[in-house]
C-alpha cells in the first residue's frame, strides 16, 4: 500500500476531477464536488483550498474516504 501523498487542496481538486468528480460550488476557501453515479449524485465532498498550503494527512484521508476512492487509484490520477 502506498503512503498518503503530501498534496495541496487545489491539486486534490484537480485529481478528483480527473477521476470524474465535478465542482458544483465554492464557498470561501472550500470547494464542493460530487459525481454522477447511475441516476443520482454521490455524496458531497468538501476540499479546503488555502492557496498552496499542504493538506493535513488526516484531512486527505477523510476526503478519500468520502469519495470512496482507493489511495492507489488517487495517486495514479
Amino acid at each position: 500500500m502506498s503512503k498518503l501523498p503530501r498534496i495541496s487542496g487545489n491539486d486534490t481538486v484537480k485529481k478528483l476531477q480527473r477521476l470524474g468528480f465535478e465542482v458544483f460550488d465554492k464557498s470561501g476557501s472550500h470547494v464542493y464536488l460530487h459525481k454522477w453515479h447511475s441516476d443520482k449524485w454521490t455524496v458531497r465532498i468538501t476540499v479546503p483550498v488555502h492557496g498552496k498550503k499542504i493538506l493535513k494527512l488526516k484531512t486527505l484521508k477523510s476526503i478519500l474516504k468520502q469519495a470512496e476512492i482507493d489511495l492507489d487509484k488517487f495517486i495514479e490520477a
